[in-house]
C-alpha cells in the first residue's frame, strides 16, 4: 500500500514552508504529497496567512522529481473547468509527470462568502462537479471540436493545446454517498473515502464496487484511497505532547483523552507499533493508498517516525 501526506495549507504555512515539506516527503520515501484547497485558514484562528493551492503546487513542481502532488480537493465553485484544465495541464508540465487532481463540491461557505464566490445549495455543487468533471475530461480528450451544453458550463469547438500526456489523474471522493461514488464511477481515477474507519471503508468499498458494475465498469479500474489524520509519538507521552500542541493549534478546549476518544476509530494515532496496526487495517479493508494528514506540519519529527513505521510493515 502507498503513503501519501495531506496537508492543511490554509493553515498559517507559508510557501516555503510547504515546498520544504514536500521535499521531506519525497526524500524519506513516500508516494504523494498532497494539500487542501482553500482560501480561508481554519481550524483554529481564521486571520491566519493563507496560499492559493495551485500555486503552490507550480512552485513545488519544480522542486520535486518522483511524489505524484496535487489538491484534495479543489472546490468546483473557485474555478471555471476550462480554467482547472489549463492550470492542471501547466502545472504537469513544469512536473514532467503526471499531476493528481482531486476535485470536489466544496463546502465552507464563509470563504466564499469572504471571497465573492457563489455558493448555492448542495445539489447544485454536486451537479456542477458531474458537469465540471466533463468538461476536463473532454477538454483534455476530447479532441479538436469537441463542445458541451450543459446547465451551468458551456464548451463549444473546443481548441486545447497541448493536450496533457497522460491525462491528470483524477481523484473524487467523499463520505460515500450514492452520488458520490456515482460520480467516481463515472469519472474518477481514483475514489478517496473520508472519515472512516477501515471497517467502514471496507462497507464504502464494496458499495463502490456495486456502483461501478451498475454503470458498467469494470471495479478493479477505479483505484481506491482512504484520507485520516496522523498524530503519533515515539512513546506515550511524546504523544500525549503532540496532542495538547494540536489541540492547541486548532482550538480545541477540553480534556485529551476525551478529544481523542472518538478519533481514534479513525486516525492512525498512538506510539509506532499502534500506528503500524491501523495502517495494515486500512490496508487490509481494501485501500491501496493511505493519505494522512499531517497534523502538526510545522514539525519534521512525525514524518520521520512516520517513515519509520512505513518501514517495518
Amino acid at each position: 500500500m502507498q503513503i501519501g501526506i495531506v496537508i492543511e495549507g490554509q493553515m498559517g504555512l507559508t510557501y516555503e514552508r510547504q515546498r520544504a515539506l514536500a521535499q521531506r516527503v519525497e526524500s524519506l520515501g513516500f508516494a504523494a504529497f498532497y494539500r487542501t484547497d482553500h482560501y480561508e485558514s481554519f481550524p483554529g484562528p481564521d486571520d491566519q496567512p493563507t496560499t492559493d493551492a495551485w500555486s503552490v503546487l507550480a512552485g513545488i513542481a519544480r522542486e520535486t522529481q518522483r511524489i505524484a502532488i496535487g489538491t484534495l480537493v479543489s472546490p468546483v465553485t473557485f474555478r471555471h473547468p476550462g480554467n482547472l484544465a489549463k492550470i492542471a495541464a501547466t502545472v504537469q508540465e513544469m512536473a514532467g509527470r503526471q499531476i493528481h487532481v482531486g476535485l470536489g463540491a466544496g463546502w465552507q461557505e464563509s470563504e466564499h462568502r469572504r471571497h465573492g464566490f457563489d455558493f448555492p445549495d448542495m445539489p447544485v455543487r454536486a451537479e456542477m462537479l458531474e458537469e465540471q468533471l466533463t468538461v476536463l475530461r473532454g477538454l483534455w480528450t476530447g479532441g479538436d471540436g469537441w463542445s458541451f451544453d450543459g446547465r451551468h458550463y458551456h464548451v463549444s469547438d473546443a481548441r486545447f493545446r497541448s493536450r496533457p500526456e497522460p491525462t491528470p489523474f483524477v481523484i473524487t471522493g467523499g463520505e460515500g454517498s450514492p452520488r458520490g461514488m456515482r460520480i467516481a464511477a463515472a469519472f474518477a481515477d481514483e475514489f478517496n473515502v473520508t472519515s472512516a474507519t477501515p471497517e467502514s471503508a471496507r462497507e464504502k468499498f464494496a458499495a463502490l464496487d456495486a456502483a461501478c458494475r451498475a454503470a458498467g465498469r469494470d471495479p478493479a479500474t477505479l483505484a481506491r484511497s482512504a484520507m485520516t489524520g496522523m498524530l503519533i509519538g515515539r512513546d506515550t507521552s511524546s504523544l500525549a505532547d503532540s496532542v495538547a500542541r494540536f489541540m492547541e493549534r486548532v482550538g480545541a478546549a477540553g480534556d485529551a483523552e476525551a478529544y481523542m476518544a472518538p478519533r481514534r476509530a479513525r486516525w492512525v494515532t498512538g506510539t509506532p507499533s499502534e500506528a503500524a496496526e491501523r495502517i495494515r487495517a486500512f490496508r487490509d479493508a481494501g485501500a491501496q493508498r493511505l493519505l494522512l494528514q499531517h497534523f502538526l506540519p510545522n514539525e519534521d519529527e512525525p514524518l520521520d517516525l512516520l517513515a519509520e513505521v512505513v518501514a517495518s510493515l
